[in-house]
């Protein structure tokens, strides 16, 4: 009986496994996704959080600007949650050949690594997350597409021990003429 779990928990892993999306499924996508030149200026984004459940439990706007050198860049992002909460992130990007970038941010331990193809974009990380004054690491394992020039959609799975935890979704729009959430 313990041999059947098992082999019943094993196959139902590499069914899991096997859902994954791979970025290269999006290499003959358009418009092309060019991380450097979306993420260059000031741009804003709304975006919310899902617990496991599907129940959003936050709802934030983040005021973004991008400044790029060669293939080093900096995203500064402001982060106004509804209930007053204000955070601050600051991205150090780097682009590797291949349309792969590394990064890093103060509240993001080692290395972010994320791989653009077509219009799509996948970025890996750890996150510190502070809560009721301890601070948590969550595996973050985010999705960017684009749908035109103006616009991005973003989808993050937050889990902790292989487990899903929460969701956050984020609508990126360098059309709209406010840049400010406030």
């Amino acid at each position: 009986m313990i041999l059947f779990q098992r082999l019943f928990l094993m196959s139902m892993l590499l069914i899991l496994v096997s859902c994954s999306a791979d970025v290269s499924e999006y290499k003959s996508t358009s418009p092309k996704f060019d991380i450097k030149t979306y993420f260059s200026g000031e741009l804003i984004a709304w975006g919310m959080v899902q617990e496991h459940s599907s129940k959003v439990t936050r709802r934030f706007c983040v005021e973004l600007e991008g400044t790029w050198k060669d293939n080093e860049g900096t995203l500064e992002e402001v982060f106004y949650f509804q209930d007053g909460e204000i955070s601050y992130r600051t991205w150090h990007l780097t682009k590797l050949p291949n349309d792969e970038y590394i990064g890093g941010a103060e509240d993001v331990p080692g290395v972010a690594k994320g791989k653009q193809m077509g219009f799509a974009f996948h970025w890996q990380y750890q996150l510190l997350v502070p809560i009721d004054g301890d601070t948590y690491t969550f595996d973050m394992d985010d999705w960017m597409y684009q749908l035109d020039e103006y616009r991005v959609f973003n989808k993050t799975t937050m889990s902790k021990l292989g487990f899903d935890v929460a969701k956050i979704t984020l609508f990126f729009d360098k059309s709209h003429s406010r840049k400010s959430c406030r």
